[in-house]
């Protein structure tokens, strides 16, 4: 990916608050900016909560995940010190995060570092809240593909991220929370949302774009199919 055109994520060194849903993000904060007002955007509602950190260590693993995701992002923070902007590492698809670390299966670092994370990634999830999340998922919307309520869940209720299934209305199960954790899914696994990103289109463009394909999506899986007996 072209470095001048590659999407960026800052850590904020200062309190910041999020331009569009409100919330107090307060120090060192993940926040993408806004175009146009430059205001700091969280990033569930930067569309960049469902990327995986990679720090960096691992050139051969960093080019071979970037090389497999659609969607990435430049992880930057502030140095007193240099007084500069520092790369601390990339955002990538979780799905090419694992691409690239089978191909580096050849290093044992590269396998460690992925036991590693996926330990890290099994003790942040609330199981409970987790399966009743999913069970409130397929509730909502029981022609999701099945084990898709899951997935959705487990990305929205991921422990200290900010996601939607953080929100006090997500933990009562709120139907407007889980219908937004839904949406999300639906953005970036079932529409080409993520190459309008990758390519540079403006964040409220993009959805536009998408917005007749994730409500087809959203009202085929709302019907309920009886399955055969």
């Amino acid at each position: 990916m072209d470095s001048a055109r590659d999407l960026k994520v800052f850590i904020s060194t200062g309190e910041s608050i999020c331009h569009e849903c409100g919330q107090k993000l307060g120090r060192s904060a993940w926040i993408s900016l806004a175009k146009g007002e430059r205001g700091a955007l969280c990033m569930s509602c930067a569309d960049l909560d469902h990327l995986a950190f990679l720090a960096p260590g691992d050139a051969a693993l960093t080019r071979r995940a970037r090389k497999h995701s659609t969607l990435s992002a430049v992880v930057l923070k502030w140095s007193r010190t240099r007084h500069r902007y520092e790369r601390q590492g990339v955002l990538v698809e979780e799905l090419g995060l694992s691409r690239a670390e089978v191909e580096c299966l050849a290093d044992g670092d590269a396998r460690e570092r992925r036991r590693a994370r996926e330990a890290e990634r099994r003790t942040a999830f609330d199981r409970e809240y987790v399966e009743k999340f999913a069970l409130r998922v397929r509730e909502l919307f029981p022609s999701c593909p099945v084990g898709g309520e899951h997935t959705i869940a487990e990305h929205a209720c991921l422990k200290y991220s900010g996601r939607v299934g953080r929100s006090a209305a997500a933990k009562d199960l709120d139907e407007r929370a889980v219908r937004l954790a839904v949406v999300a899914r639906i953005r970036h696994i079932e529409t080409p949302y993520d190459q309008l990103l990758a390519a540079g289109q403006d964040r409220d463009e993009a959805r536009r774009a998408i917005e007749s394909q994730v409500h087809c999506v959203l009202s085929r899986w709302a019907q309920f199919v009886p399955r055969a007996t």
